[in-house]
């Protein structure tokens, strides 16, 4: 197993640890799910089928099954462990709302579904993915979608240049350092790019999208060393 498949499968947090830290890492991590409801309500009607694939604990859906009475969702992760936490979050929710698939990451996923999404959601889960797996994860993605299905995505991001890259990661632990983390956890943190996981410029990630064979790809969300995607098949 080479180091970037091994990286590959590792998780960044262990599950249990994933909800308390994730939004002292990651700036605006609540918009990101706040920006893909919005967005995803601003289509001509509700989805009706929605995978959330690399759904973690299951914190997307809890906050968009409220807003989206009449969506079923369908819940992909590689790790059995989030699914679980997933399950407990969302006890509350009938059968019929929620569906759990067996757990696997987007690039291997094959298993068979009943009806083709109108949505899926891919929320900080392929960046830890070599080049050649992030872009079977998005080609699977994209055949999964029914015609004029949604794809949104939101990834770490490789800044254009390397001083760009510096003065990012700068950037970003005065972020982790202002909510909490002390020095060795920030360069911990900041250790794992290009090691454990893999960023892309946007110009990349465009180009990507594109090639897949989606008709509209835009940029929507950019912060810090964080961006978003939407598009249509």
């Amino acid at each position: 197993m080479s180091s970037t498949e091994a990286s590959e499968n590792k998780k960044p947090h262990l599950p249990e640890d994933y909800d308390t830290k994730i939004s002292s890492v990651l700036p605006y991590y609540s918009f990101f799910h706040k920006e893909t409801i919005n967005l995803i309500r601003s289509l001509p009607s509700a989805p009706n089928i929605w995978l959330d694939t690399g759904c973690g604990t299951g914190s997307l859906v809890t906050k968009a099954i409220e807003q989206f009475p009449d969506t079923k969702f369908l819940m992909l992760d590689p790790s059995e462990g989030m699914l679980q936490q997933a399950r407990e979050k969302l006890s509350s929710c009938t059968p019929e709302r929620i569906e759990f698939l067996r757990a696997s990451p987007t690039q291997e996923f094959s298993q068979k579904l009943d009806e083709r999404p109108d949505v899926i959601t891919a929320i900080q889960c392929h960046h830890y993915l070599s080049h050649e797996n992030r872009a079977r994860a998005v080609k699977i993605c994209h055949e999964l979608l029914k015609k004029d299905g949604l794809f949104i995505t939101f990834e770490n991001i490789r800044p254009l240049t390397e001083k760009g890259v510096d003065v990012g990661k700068k950037y970003w632990s005065e972020f982790q350092s202002t909510h909490g983390r002390n020095e060795e956890e920030i360069e911990m943190h900041l250790q794992r790019f290009d090691t454990e996981y893999f960023p892309i410029t946007v110009e990349e990630h465009l180009k990507l999208l594109r090639e897949t064979g989606f008709g509209t790809v835009e940029l929507f969300w950019y912060s810090y060393m964080q961006a978003g995607f939407y598009c249509i098949k």
